[in-house]
């Protein structure tokens, strides 16, 4: 039962942040009208959300937290957020994944949720600098035995981020020498200006190094992401083949990310659409 209620915390925690982002603020009496929830349940989730850091209290609500571009999140701060989205956009992405393939998977929440799906597609084989994502690969074959066609998995060296991610020189040279048919890449913002941005220097030059070694690179991203513009710039949208994330991505952003890239939009019929084109173009 407490297992049902703290999820039922962290859906109801991302529901209450993404109306701060998108409306700017709320007010705790809106939220409770909307969740359905008591004062003091809001409230709760209010003081839980401000010791993370994602957004500030005042007095009758909350409004977002302005984020140095320098900011970066730990891994479990951004774990709870958006997990429907990530859900549905790691089985989108996944089904662009073919036995016997070589991929990569950098770091990230939502390339963490992307490997679950990928524990059973026989005979890949797997370079991540995520430590994370090497542990869920790792964990698959300890429960259940080292099976024939189980993934290989590459882990890069490297030092370790807040999101647990690996990069620095060790991973960049590690990188440099693989050649990968496709690039899973999670992103801390991605914009029309900024292109792919991080606020880790490191791990900018690092995610450049994977793009680098890709045949293709699809951007595993849910909508709270676009708009967002991180320290260092990475790469362009002309240099990514595909963006998959969820239905949260208003209109007139699907088509100006669709100038430049074939978008999936998990979930919504067609998401299999053609490049440069909405999937219901």
């Amino acid at each position: 039962m407490s297992e049902n209620q703290n999820l039922l915390a962290e859906q109801r925690r991302a529901l209450i942040l993404d109306e701060v982002r998108r409306r700017g603020g709320v007010r705790v009496n809106e939220l409770t009208r909307k969740l359905g929830v008591s004062d003091m349940t809001v409230r709760r989730d209010l003081d839980a959300l401000a010791r993370q850091g994602m957004l500030e209290k005042v007095h009758g609500g909350a409004v977002p937290v302005v984020e140095a571009s320098t900011h970066e999140p730990g891994f479990e701060a951004k774990s709870g957020l958006e997990l429907t989205a990530k859900e549905d956009i790691a089985r989108a992405a996944a089904q662009l994944v073919a036995p016997g393939s070589a991929i990569a998977l950098s770091g990230g929440t939502t390339t963490y949720a992307l490997a679950h799906q990928l524990v059973d597609v026989p005979d890949l084989t797997v370079v991540t600098n995520s430590v994370r994502v090497a542990d869920v690969f790792h964990t698959a074959q300890r429960t259940s035995g080292q099976r024939q066609g189980s993934a290989t998995v590459v882990l890069t060296g490297g030092v370790r981020t807040p999101s647990d991610s690996l990069v620095g020189p060790v991973a960049d040279q590690a990188i440099a020498a693989l050649h990968f048919d496709v690039l899973f890449l999670g992103v801390h913002g991605i914009s029309a200006e900024a292109g792919l941005s991080t606020p880790n220097l490191a791990e900018a030059e690092t995610n450049r190094r994977l793009v680098q070694s890709a045949r293709r690179v699809v951007v595993v991203a849910d909508h709270t992401k676009w708009g967002v513009v991180g320290l260092s710039s990475f790469a362009t949208l002309d240099r990514i083949d595909t963006l998959v994330t969820d239905a949260g991505l208003p209109p007139e952003a699907r088509a100006e990310i669709a100038e430049h890239l074939r978008l999936v939009v998990a979930g919504e019929s067609g998401e299999s659409g053609e490049p440069g084109q909405t999937p219901d173009a």
